[in-house]
């Protein structure tokens, strides 16, 4: 584990403190066969599959983090991304299926894998905490790590892979709305570390934690 720097904030200090784990899904082969149009339909198909399973329990968390928010304004910014997360996101979901073959039973009602079911756990766990800080930390997570590796400096200069699947994928986690909305997670763990105890930080580094580790077994299981 990184040495916690004092100076740099909570939602860094979180971030280093699981730093190789995050690194490894920031430069995961599905990170670098996404970008260049190589990655096959069946790991694609699995891991959409998988992944549009989380939607239900994220939005529940969403929803968890509005309630437990201490002001008002949270609240408005998280209601705004839950809208495009039941829209946009959810659209092109569906649209891969089709131009997948995604049987129906598979949209709806798969066989959940061990990664999924851990993390729909952990996403259930944070929520029913009903803190604020447990609910940011791995919301910083989902979509922190994601901002990540679709907006890597080196990767812009690549041209954008041809198929809709691939580089809308991208772009759904590399555009000024989505970089908004995760610095705002960040500078929301930053302002809310000043009132919590040291059982309530360990707690919420826990929950990042684990969602970091959960992320990287999820991106590896897609190739097994």
């Amino acid at each position: 584990m990184s040495e916690w720097n004092p100076s740099q904030g909570f939602a860094e200090q979180l971030r280093q403190s699981c730093i190789a784990d995050w690194d490894a899904c920031v430069q995961h082969r599905f990170v670098q066969e996404i970008f260049d149009g190589s990655l096959s339909d069946a790991v694609l198909r699995k891991y959409l599959v998988q992944d549009y399973q989380f939607i239900n329990r994220f939005v529940a968390l969403l929803g968890a983090a509005i309630a437990s928010a201490d002001v008002f304004a949270p609240r408005v910014t998280l209601s705004q991304f839950a809208a495009m997360i039941t829209s946009d996101e959810n659209t092109y979901f569906l649209r891969s299926f089709d131009m997948l073959g995604v049987p129906q039973e598979q949209r709806l009602a798969p066989e959940l894998t061990v990664p999924t079911q851990a993390f729909q756990q952990l996403m259930h766990e944070a929520a029913q905490s009903l803190s604020y800080a447990n609910c940011m930390a791995v919301l910083a997570v989902a979509e922190g790590l994601y901002l990540d590796w679709a907006d890597q400096d080196a990767k812009k200069q690549m041209t954008m892979p041809e198929r809709f699947e691939h580089s809308e994928w991208i772009v759904l986690h590399a555009n000024d709305f989505f970089r908004s909305f995760v610095g705002w997670l960040r500078s929301e763990l930053d302002r809310i570390a000043p009132m919590l105890d040291a059982q309530q930080k360990a707690e919420a580094t826990s929950y990042f934690q684990r969602a970091v580790k959960l992320e990287r077994q999820f991106f590896d299981h897609v190739y097994e």
